[in-house]
C-alpha cells in the first residue's frame, strides 16, 4: 500500500465567502491526499464586497507552528501558498520553504496580489518584487495575466491573447525566475468562447494550452479553487498538463453551476457539487 501523500497548504481562512483554506482544505482532501494547514490569518468573511469583516491576524505564529512540526520530522510532499498579506508573511514563506521542504517536495506559490490589471487595495508597487523573490523558490508558479505583468514590470493587457504574446511573456517572466521549473499562466483566452490555462516547462521551453468553456461574469474564489484542483492532482501523482487539464474541467464546471443557479457571487463558487466528478477525474 502507498504511504498516503501529505499536502500543506498555507493561506488565510474565511469564515464565510468560499476561498483560501476553506476551498484548499475540502478540494485537495477530495484528490486522496492529506492536507495539512498552516492559517496566515483568519477573518469572519473574505473582502471582496463584504464590508465590517473582522481579522485576526496570525503571522506571529507561523514559526513557532513551524518549529513544532520540525520535531515531529513531519515529511510535506507538496507545499502550496496562496494570499500572503505583508512583507513579513512573504518572508516567512521563505523560512517556511527551507525548513519543512526537502529536494523531493513540491513547492507552489499561488502569487495572489492583484487582478484586472490592478493591485489589490492592500499593495502598493514595492510588493511584486518581494513577490517575485518568492516565486523564485518555487517550482511551480500560477500567476494571472495581472500577477505576470507586475513581476515583470509591463503594462497589462486586457483579453483575448495571441499565443504569441502569451508564450512572449512566459519566456520573459522565466528568464527573471528562471528558478522555477514550470509556469502556470491562469486567465488564457483567445476568444470570448474559451478560457483556460498554459502550462509552461521552463526547461524544454514548451507550452500547452488547456482551455474550457467561458462562463461569462466575475466569480469569487475561482483562482483558489482551480489552483488547488491543481495542486491536489499533482500531488495524487498526475502530470503538470493532466492535473492542468483537471482544474480547468473542474473550474469551469463549479463556474457553469453557480451562474445557473444565479447564486451571490461574494459568497464563492458551488465547487462542492462537482467533487465527484473531481475525484473521479483523479482516479482516471
Amino acid at each position: 500500500m502507498e504511504r498516503q501523500k501529505r499536502v500543506l497548504a498555507i493561506h488565510d481562512i474565511s469564515g464565510v465567502g468560499k476561498c483560501s483554506l476553506t476551498v484548499a482544505l475540502p478540494i485537495i482532501s477530495a484528490a486522496g491526499v492529506e492536507c495539512s494547514v498552516l492559517p496566515t490569518a483568519v477573518l469572519s468573511t473574505h473582502t471582496g464586497g463584504f464590508t465590517a469583516f473582522t481579522c485576526r491576524d496570525l503571522t506571529a505564529d507561523i514559526a513557532p507552528i513551524v518549529e513544532h512540526w520540525k520535531s515531529l520530522h513531519l515529511k510535506f510532499d507538496a507545499i502550496y501558498t496562496g494570499y500572503l498579506g505583508s512583507f513579513e508573511q512573504i518572508n516567512l514563506m521563505k523560512m517556511v520553504f527551507d525548513e519543512l521542504a526537502d529536494e523531493d517536495t513540491l513547492i507552489a506559490v499561488d502569487p495572489v496580489m492583484g487582478d484586472n490589471g490592478r493591485l489589490y487595495a492592500k499593495f502598493d508597487m514595492t510588493f511584486p518584487p518581494s513577490m517575485r523573490e518568492l516565486c523564485a523558490k518555487a517550482d511551480l508558479i500560477m500567476p494571472n495575466f495581472t500577477e505576470a505583468t507586475l513581476m515583470l514590470g509591463e503594462p497589462y493587457h486586457p483579453a483575448p491573447y495571441t499565443r504569441e504574446y502569451v508564450e512572449g511573456l512566459l519566456k520573459r517572466l522565466s528568464s527573471v525566475i528562471p528558478t522555477t521549473k514550470h509556469i502556470v499562466l491562469t486567465g488564457v483566452s483567445f476568444d470570448e468562447l474559451e478560457l483556460g490555462a498554459a502550462a509552461y516547462d521552463v526547461k524544454s521551453g514548451t507550452c500547452d494550452y488547456i482551455l474550457g468553456e467561458n462562463v461569462p461574469g466575475s466569480f469569487h474564489g475561482t483562482g483558489d479553487v482551480f489552483g488547488s484542483a491543481l495542486v491536489g492532482a499533482m500531488a495524487a501523482g498526475k502530470t503538470l498538463s493532466e492535473s492542468v487539464r483537471i482544474a480547468v474541467d473542474f473550474t469551469a464546471m463549479s463556474i457553469e453551476w453557480t451562474s445557473k443557479a444565479g447564486t451571490d457571487i461574494r459568497y464563492g463558487v458551488n465547487f462542492e457539487a462537482h467533487l465527484g466528478n473531481y475525484i473521479e477525474m483523479i482516479k482516471n
